[in-house]
């Protein structure tokens, strides 16, 4: 189902895990577990759509203050897809990529990170880059700093960019934030000044390929200026 009008590159905002399991009377893990299955789904709809880079956001620098019994299983859903879910993400032939203050987790997550990356980087299929302990600023304030150490004199939009963790990714021309909030809550501040942006009140784990089409469609029908 490939289109011409289909965005090079989306960012999603996967919200709604916890709200979606209280609400069917489940625990808030499986919120979270039914939130990654819905993500391998995603990722085979945007393949489907001919959409290259999916930025998702998975864990922002501020979900750290979550419970310890919460964060905890968190990390070990996102071990659990870079490690025992690396083979099927590699058959399906997508591209893992990892962007955030990636220095808070551990010394073995990195490395798992870093494989995941290495062992992916020839896929030619779509690229998964998944926002883990992401912040907006942090990003931009890293970015700058890298810039400074590096000895740069002087800065323009294309010399900064590459300080970006996400670098080697378009800006996305599509945002999509699901749960009903209305807001980017730090989600790419220099890469999405341009973005279509659209909000839907169905939680993550419940979106549906026909709602996930039906928002690419809409994304198609709008007139993208970018200032002109």
């Amino acid at each position: 189902m490939t289109t011409t009008t289909a965005p090079q590159c989306i960012g999603i905002i996967m919200d709604g895990n916890r709200r979606y399991a209280r609400e069917r009377g489940i625990s808030t893990m499986e919120g979270h577990s039914a939130g990654s299955e819905k993500l391998k789904e995603v990722m085979r709809w945007a393949r489907e759509a001919g959409i290259k880079h999916v930025i998702v956001y998975a864990f922002s620098t501020e979900n750290w203050n979550r419970s310890r019994n919460e964060v905890m299983y968190l990390l070990r859903l996102f071990k659990r897809i870079l490690t025992k879910e690396l083979a099927a993400i590699k058959r399906d032939g997508f591209r893992v990529r990892c962007v955030g203050l990636l220095s808070r987790f551990s010394s073995e997550m990195q490395k798992i990170m870093k494989k995941a990356e290495e062992e992916t980087a020839n896929q030619t299929g779509p690229t998964l880059a998944l926002a883990l302990s992401y912040g907006g600023r942090a990003e931009i304030l890293e970015a700058a700093n890298r810039a400074i150490a590096n000895g740069e004199k002087e800065l323009n939009e294309k010399t900064f960019g590459k300080y970006l963790w996400t670098s080697d990714i378009p800006d996305p021309e599509l945002i999509i934030r699901t749960s009903g909030e209305q807001r980017l809550s730090g989600f790419l501040p220099w890469q999405g000044v341009y973005s279509e942006l659209f909000f839907t009140k169905t939680y993550w784990p419940a979106l549906s390929r026909n709602e996930f089409f039906s928002i690419l469609n809409e994304y198609g029908n709008r007139q993208r200026r970018i200032g002109r």
